[in-house]
């Protein structure tokens, strides 16, 4: 397992529809050392603050292993890293194989996944198809977010060890199912709320979906 590139970027103000609209979702990478914070990358930012960004959403890892699958729906030869806004661009790190509260070392830095990415209008106009939300959700291939245990520096090409799992092991593609995808599973959804890990905006999400 290995980060095969760190993207950055600072948000910048684009035009949506006739509408200036900020954003920060176009990361590419960079060589060398990046500081990672307990709010994310240095030298990197989010616009809207209400839906990307904080604690637990510092850093946004993205599998390599789905970019062939998105450059076949996109029509390209091939995808630069930092495609989906990511900082991380990763492998050997799958959805369906990563839990919600398990902890990765990235050299001397130790995140925590917390929950799913879930994709916006910006992404649709970046990637020019506003019809691939759906099928980004419906995929599966969402990404993960982290947040940030021990603070330090990660380069392109430092390994990833996976060095806490958590008890309940309910993965990203899990938790993506109950709080997007409509897969009503009210044991997994109980598991999710005994995760300490878990964002805190997800956690409010859940507890309505068991609610009702």
């Amino acid at each position: 397992m290995q980060i095969l590139s760190v993207n950055i970027a600072m948000p910048r103000v684009i035009e949506i529809n006739g509408k200036a609209v900020p954003t920060g979702i176009y990361k590419e990478p960079v060589t060398g050392p990046v500081e990672v914070r307990k709010l994310g990358l240095s030298g990197d930012g989010q616009a809207d603050l209400t839906v990307h960004g904080g604690e637990h959403q510092a850093v946004y890892a993205y599998p390599i292993e789905h970019y062939a699958h998105w450059a076949t729906f996109l029509g390209a030869a091939s995808l630069e890293h930092g495609t989906f806004g990511e900082n991380l661009t990763t492998s050997g790190l799958i959805e369906t194989e990563v839990c919600i509260g398990d902890v990765h070392r990235m050299s001397n830095v130790l995140l925590q996944v917390t929950c799913e990415r879930l994709p916006c209008f910006k992404f649709a106009h970046k990637v020019s198809r506003p019809d691939i939300l759906k099928p980004f959700l419906q995929s599966g291939h969402s990404g993960f977010y982290y947040k940030v245990l021990q603070e330090g520096t990660i380069t392109a090409g430092d390994s990833i060890e996976v060095v806490e799992k958590e008890p309940q092991c309910i993965s990203v593609r899990a938790l993506l199912g109950v709080h997007r995808l409509n897969e009503d599973d009210i044991e997994t959804m109980e598991k999710l709320l005994k995760v300490e890990a878990l964002a805190p905006g997800v956690r409010k999400d859940i507890e309505k979906r068991l609610a009702h």
